[in-house]
């Protein structure tokens, strides 16, 4: 994945099943970390769910998404 950044929209590309998460869901990256390898802290919202989920995931398991981001739960 390339330049992705913090407040822009990404999508799963692999399901997350002990979050309850199918891949192709949508979610928002609310920080990028560094080290020891570069990970994506990522909330994933839905209608009605104003605590969202948030989960570190590694650059192969998103992709960009064209969508518009969902409002993060921090942000409400």
């Amino acid at each position: 994945m390339n330049k992705t950044i913090v407040d822009h929209g990404v999508k799963l590309t692999h399901d997350l099943p002990e979050l309850g998460l199918p891949r192709g869901t949508h979610g928002t990256v609310c920080s990028l970390w560094c080290a020891p390898q570069t990970a994506y802290e990522v909330e994933f919202t839905s209608p009605g769910n104003e605590r969202g989920v948030r989960a570190l995931l590694r650059e192969e398991q998103i992709e960009p998404d064209e969508a518009e981001p969902l409002p993060r739960a921090d942000k409400l």
